[in-house]
């Protein structure tokens, strides 16, 4: 199989989708990989490091052309919407939810689309979230120490335990990945921490991946007002369901937080679990909501794109290496958990979740002729 890394062109996205080293596991594989000049360069990959793994280093065009994998980390942008055919796969975070134009692009096309963020595991979780979730959290609280600083515009407080003065307090809603992230960071540098779930069985095994100044407090209204009014910075960890219309935090509760109050929003979905949330990027990264600093950068790990495209490349290979091996067709018959992934086939919607948030059809993959085993029975 041919496979396509292209640079990724989103505004502040240095990450790339896998390292020399992954890709030449997919060469050794025998399969021919081709990269877009320059695509590692924000990951701190030389185009000679490629070439030493294998890959053939070339122009945007041939990439997107040749390849039948296209190995991404973002979503297709408008500029990418050119290259779309049939009998091309797609392989990235999609988010088709949030992209309506894109999700046009992609079902007029009639390509596969196989999202990062949509696949899961055995334990019912999203291992390719997982990677980027947890960076995203540690990312946001460094973004938060940045942002509160004075000469950034902040209110100068530093997130650490000082002698003599008041401990910082810190607020997590959501105790998965990213939410364990940030009570990390937080809690090591002496924060006053409160992690808020409605799992007491993830608040429990969290207890004990966590110092003790970490307190653990089920997520209900009076206990998130009462943790909103004290905190320093709140952070939001959860994805909230797109269907939903209502809020954790809404525009009128943060009239009752610290003035001088910020708002970390990690899952980052616009009017989401907070109302007042709205995507922003590196380059203008925060605004000011009823008084209070909000910070919605809605790719926080490209800021730490060595890291951040270390981590991932390892967690998507596996996948990637099924996909190349098997075809698309063969590997989402076979392979439950990367056909939860499947966005569309072949110009059909298959993401459920898109379909109600943009009221398109959809099909359920198991419900689609090319993807149902040799004796027509649903997988």
């Amino acid at each position: 199989m041919i496979i396509g890394m292209p640079k990724e062109i989103k505004n502040n996205e240095y990450r790339c989708a896998a390292t020399p080293g992954t890709l030449a596991e997919l060469v050794r594989n025998g399969h021919k990989v081709l990269v877009e000049r320059g695509a590692g360069i924000g990951s701190s990959f030389s185009d000679d490091d490629f070439v030493r793994a294998g890959a053939i280093v070339t122009d945007r065009d041939t990439v997107y052309k040749d390849c039948d994998l296209l190995y991404k980390v973002k979503e297709i942008m408008q500029p990418e919407f050119k290259y779309l055919r049939k009998g091309m796969t797609i392989f990235t975070y999609l988010h088709s939810n949030a992209h309506r134009e894109m999700t046009d692009a992609l079902l007029s096309a009639g390509c596969v689309g196989i999202a990062y963020e949509d696949i899961t595991d055995n334990a019912g979780t999203f291992p390719l979230l997982r990677p980027m979730s947890e960076l995203a959290g540690k990312g946001g609280f460094f973004m938060a120490c940045q942002h509160l600083q004075s000469i950034n515009g902040g209110n100068g407080l530093m997130m650490t335990r000082v002698s003599g003065i008041r401990t910082p307090e810190v607020t997590i809603i959501g105790a998965g990945n990213a939410g364990l992230g940030v009570a990390e960071m937080a809690a090591n540098l002496g924060n006053y921490v409160t992690l808020l779930d409605v799992s007491f069985e993830r608040m429990e095994s969290a207890k004990y991946r966590l110092p003790s100044n970490v307190q653990f407090l089920y997520s209900n209204k009076e206990n998130l007002q009462r943790c909103l009014k004290r905190s320093d910075v709140i952070f939001n960890c959860i994805l909230w369901p797109k269907t939903r219309k209502d809020h954790l935090v809404t525009r009128e509760m943060l009239k009752d937080l610290k003035p001088d109050c910020m708002i970390v929003d990690v899952a980052c979905d616009d009017a989401g679990a907070i109302e007042t949330c709205r995507s922003t990027s590196h380059d203008n990264p925060t605004y000011r909501e009823e008084g209070i600093l909000h910070y919605c950068v809605d790719n926080i790990p490209s800021a730490f794109s060595c890291t951040a495209t270390a981590s991932l490349a390892s967690a998507t290979l596996p996948y990637a290496m099924e996909l190349a091996n098997k075809g698309p067709v063969r590997a989402l018959k076979e392979n439950p958990h990367l056909r939860r992934g499947l966005t569309c086939f072949n110009g059909i919607l298959t993401l459920e979740e898109t379909g109600l948030k943009q009221a398109r059809p959809f099909k359920k993959p198991e419900e689609i002729p090319e993807l149902m085993d040799a004796n027509r029975d649903v997988l």
